[in-house]
């Protein structure tokens, strides 16, 4: 009985984020926003590729973050530095960001800007390979991270996210002639679990394989953007 109640518990808490997650995305298309979820585990360097991207990203886009951590805002700091505003959410106990979160993150963005004023918004997820994937913020967009210090079965033993991901970014590429890493089973995992997600390789320390995400991410800004339905005066 217990296993059942908890069953339809679970079931309900998804269903009501969901639909939350919908009003968000809706609320993102109105206002002609394209909103990335980027997820990863711990220490897979979300916050360190953002570091890098942003400072590319902000020429060409206007971009606001949503940083959610446990804990602290140390994360949320090391990205105010690029100069793009940033909204910092902690969960306490909570292992990822869900649609309310999100929501209550918006509200606290508009007191610096109108949503509309922005093109991309992305949301930095809490570190977990489990929790992110199951609930959505409203994103058009799901990119997962994962480091190549992690392992190459990682995509096998937490198939659901890199299942839902519309891009995979292995970071720390740099440190591949250090590592006992096979490139090769790490892609074939990857493309077992999802045959259609595009890899990147990079590596946020020097900007190797970058410019390939920053022009593939773009160019879901800009297809985002074209769908748009013109303003009616």
């Amino acid at each position: 009985m217990h296993e059942v109640f908890d069953a339809v518990l679970g079931t309900n808490l998804l269903h009501a984020n969901q639909h939350l997650a919908d009003h968000n995305r809706a609320h993102f298309d109105e206002m002609g926003v394209f909103c990335v979820n980027l997820m990863s585990g711990p220490g897979a360097g979300k916050t360190s590729l953002l570091e890098k991207a942003l400072v590319d990203l902000k020429n060409h886009f206007r971009v606001a973050v949503i940083e959610g951590d446990m804990t602290t805002q140390l994360d949320a700091e090391r990205l105010r530095a690029t100069g793009v505003p940033v909204i910092a959410i902690n969960t306490g106990r909570a292992c990822h960001l869900d649609a309310k979160m999100v929501h209550g993150g918006l509200h606290l963005l508009a007191r610096e800007a109108s949503l509309d004023q922005f093109d991309l918004l992305i949301v930095e997820n809490v570190g977990n390979l489990v929790c992110p994937a199951e609930f959505e913020v409203g994103e058009h967009c799901k990119i997962a991270l994962l480091s190549i210090t992690e392992g190459e079965d990682k995509p096998l033993k937490y198939p659901l996210m890199f299942h839902e991901a519309d891009c995979v970014v292995v970071t720390k590429l740099d440190l591949a002639p250090y590592l006992d890493f096979d490139r090769v089973k790490l892609e074939a995992n990857l493309h077992e679990i999802n045959p259609e997600a595009p890899i990147f390789w990079v590596s946020s320390k020097n900007g190797s394989g970058l410019g390939d995400w920053l022009h593939w991410l773009a160019q879901r800004v800009y297809t985002h953007r074209a769908a748009q339905p013109l303003a009616v005066s």
